[in-house]
């Protein structure tokens, strides 16, 4: 286990949700300036902060506005044009988001092993820090964003997410994307389930949202699955929460055993590698999930059932999956499209006119495609 020396006679623990590695150089300061603070994280050397806790927040916002707004568009904000232009701001936009995230993680932190910490005018972040971590007892270092990012889902977790059509409230866990996009749940909530449909599964289940949304509307036993085991603890804890006692949770890679009269995946919808647990809900490298779903699909279904499959197209409109890539592929998993519900962004960022990706976002559309096998 990666330990960091912060100039006590045994190395601390470091500890990052990101896995970035531990500097191999570090300062103990109380006390620096935005541009003494710069040329050390810019070189790669980690700051411990000893000082006020209020202080080195504001440190870290006044750093932030230093890097810029990593917006990583072409001509400092200008909107990319379709094409080649597009899918290159999106990788510049992910290439500087990544720079900015291991510039500023460099401001660093010491925690007891209780997730305390003993700097001047710092809160009780205890229960935020057992919450978020896997605390074993023993002192360790975290950067101060890793610290306020579980904060953030402690109060994410405690207030909830209302869903309109649960007539309820969804409580995400730290590390498990919250159901802020309503298009996806109000696709599930809408489209005509298959007769019969007395048994479901929900494949990459998160929250357990889409589940709940299942079982509400009356199908008997839904089954969800999901290999991170932060999501399976969070859809348990949701569906209990909701009162939703025909449904099971198993930490497992997409299907479980048997088969179902109706199979529902949203995977990820943009290809690619994840960096964080939050961005597995929205990379799917090489889009293993998506096509895992496809191939495996009709052997999980009863002679009746049918598959739902919940997609945005914003990755074609991008750049990063070809024109006709999904048709092609439910076509060679044996499967064709029997109807196809569309739903337009309501998220925020689709109304975003100063995102250099503001074309694709506010074109994008989601859809879900009900499958069953060719005959």
């Amino acid at each position: 286990m990666a330990t960091v020396d912060v100039g006590g006679q045994e190395p601390v623990r470091w500890r990052s949700e990101s896995g970035a590695v531990a500097p191999a150089e570090m300062v103990v300061t109380a006390g620096l300036t935005v541009d003494e603070a710069m040329a050390h994280l810019r070189g790669g050397t980690g700051i411990l902060w000893r000082g006020d806790f209020h202080k080195a927040k504001e440190l870290l916002g006044a750093m932030g506005k230093a890097m810029g707004s990593g917006g990583g568009g072409p001509g400092g904000g200008q909107l990319a044009q379709p094409g080649a232009e597009l899918l290159m701001a999106f990788e510049r936009q992910r290439a500087e988001t990544a720079r900015r995230a291991r510039t500023l993680g460099l401001l660093l932190m010491e925690f007891e092993g209780d997730g305390g910490i003993g700097l001047p005018r710092a809160p009780d972040v205890r229960a935020a820090c057992a919450q978020a971590w896997d605390l074993d007892g023993a002192p360790f270092v975290a950067s101060i964003r890793d610290l306020l990012g579980a904060i953030g889902a402690f109060e994410w977790r405690k207030n909830g997410v209302d869903v309109p059509a649960l007539r309820g409230r969804v409580h995400p866990h730290y590390g498990v994307f919250a159901p802020v996009r309503g298009e996806y749940v109000s696709l599930v909530a809408e489209a005509t389930l298959p007769t019969p449909c007395g048994v479901a599964f929900d494949i990459g289940t998160g929250t357990g949202v889409l589940a709940a949304v299942l079982s509400k509307r009356g199908v008997r036993r839904v089954v969800a699955t999901d290999t991170d085991p932060r999501a399976v603890a969070c859809a348990r804890e949701n569906l209990r929460r909701l009162g939703v006692h025909d449904a099971e949770v198993e930490e497992r890679a997409l299907f479980p055993n048997g088969r179902a009269d109706l199979v529902l995946c949203n995977p990820p919808w943009l290809p690619g590698p994840a960096t964080t647990s939050l961005e597995h809900a929205v990379y799917d490298p090489a889009s293993q999930m998506l096509r895992g779903f496809l191939d495996g699909l009709r052997s999980h279904l009863t002679p009746s059932g049918e598959g739902w499959l919940v997609m945005s197209d914003l990755a074609e409109r991008i750049g990063l999956r070809p024109p006709g890539a999904l048709d092609s592929w439910i076509t060679a998993a044996g499967l064709r499209v029997v109807e196809r519900l569309d739903r337009r962004p309501s998220h925020p960022r689709a109304a975003d006119s100063t995102d250099p990706l503001h074309r694709a976002r506010s074109s994008e559309i989601t859809s879900l495609h009900t499958l069953r096998p060719l005959t």
